[in-house]
């Protein structure tokens, strides 16, 4: 079976430079203040849309990063070994 042939597609009308080009001199003009502060780009606009429209996904944002319980139960075990260790000075029971 020959292997499918791979879709490059370069846009005609897209110039990589002179988009480049354009933001240099945009925030250039908003250096001196030339033009008024950038608003979000659309980028931005859109990240964490998703987030904001689900209840549960911004729960979970808003609590913050916690420790899952795994991590908890391991840290437990481990500080219970040293324990054992600093008592005993051997790791066997």
């Amino acid at each position: 079976m020959p292997a499918p042939r791979r879709f490059n597609h370069k846009c005609i009308y897209y110039d990589e430079r002179k988009e480049k080009l354009r933001k240099i001199e945009e925030n250039a003009k908003r250096e001196m203040g030339l033009l008024p502060p950038d608003e979000k780009s659309y980028e931005e606009r859109i990240r964490g849309a998703f987030v904001k429209e689900t209840t549960h996904l911004k729960r979970r944002k808003e609590s913050g990063s916690r420790l899952s319980n795994k991590t908890i139960v391991v840290a437990l075990i481990a500080s219970l070994f040293l324990l054992h260790y600093l008592l005993t000075g051997s790791w066997t029971f």
